[in-house]
C-alpha cells in the first residue's frame, strides 16, 4: 500500500517530469488561421524521450478566450495533468488531479512552428522547452533544458518526439 507521503513524492516527481511535454503542443494554439486550428485540437502520442514510457498522451482543447488547455493521461497510474495557457508568455499553473502541483509553465508562441517555455517549480526555474513543428504537421520535436533536478530529472538536454493521433 502506498503512502499519501510517498504518492505527493511520486506525483512531484512525475509531474515535473512531464511539465515540459505540455510544450509538445504549444506551437499548435499561435495562429488564428482556421487550419492551425483543426492542426491544434487534437490527441498527439509521445514516441521517444526520457518520459516515453508507453502511452502517455496529449489532449488538446480551445479554453482560456483563444488559448489551449493541454491534458496529459498518464496510463499505468491513472493520473491526469492539465495546464490552461494563453501562449502570452505569463505563467500557467500545472494541475494534477484537479490540484495545483507547484509547478508553472511559462508558455509563449513564437511563429506557427515554434514555441518556448519557461519550467518552475515553487517560484524557481528548472528548465526551457523549445517546440519544432514538421513541414507537414504531424510531428513534434521537443528539446528540453534542465537546469536543476528538480522533479527529479537530471541537469541536461533531452529531446521528446509527439506524433498527431
Amino acid at each position: 500500500m502506498i503512502h499519501i507521503d510517498e504518492l505527493e513524492a511520486n506525483v512531484t516527481s512525475f509531474s515535473a517530469k512531464r511539465v515540459a511535454c505540455g510544450v509538445a503542443i504549444l506551437w499548435t494554439i499561435g495562429s488564428d488561421s482556421p487550419l492551425r486550428a483543426q492542426i491544434s485540437v487534437g490527441t498527439w502520442v509521445q514516441q521517444s524521450g526520457a518520459s516515453a514510457t508507453g502511452g502517455l498522451t496529449m489532449t488538446v482543447e480551445t479554453c482560456c478566450n483563444g488559448g489551449r488547455r493541454l491534458i496529459y493521461r498518464i496510463p499505468g497510474i491513472d493520473m491526469v495533468m492539465t495546464v490552461e495557457s494563453s501562449f502570452d508568455g505569463k505563467d500557467a499553473a500545472v494541475m494534477v488531479g484537479g490540484k495545483a502541483s507547484g509547478q508553472t509553465m511559462g508558455i509563449k508562441r513564437v511563429d506557427d512552428h515554434h514555441t518556448v517555455a519557461v519550467l518552475k517549480l515553487n517560484g524557481k526555474t528548472f528548465g526551457t522547452s523549445k517546440s519544432t513543428l514538421s513541414a507537414d504537421g504531424r510531428t513534434l520535436t521537443v528539446e528540453n533544458d534542465y537546469t536543476s533536478t528538480a522533479g527529479g530529472r537530471p541537469v541536461g538536454k533531452q529531446t521528446e518526439t509527439w506524433v498527431r493521433k
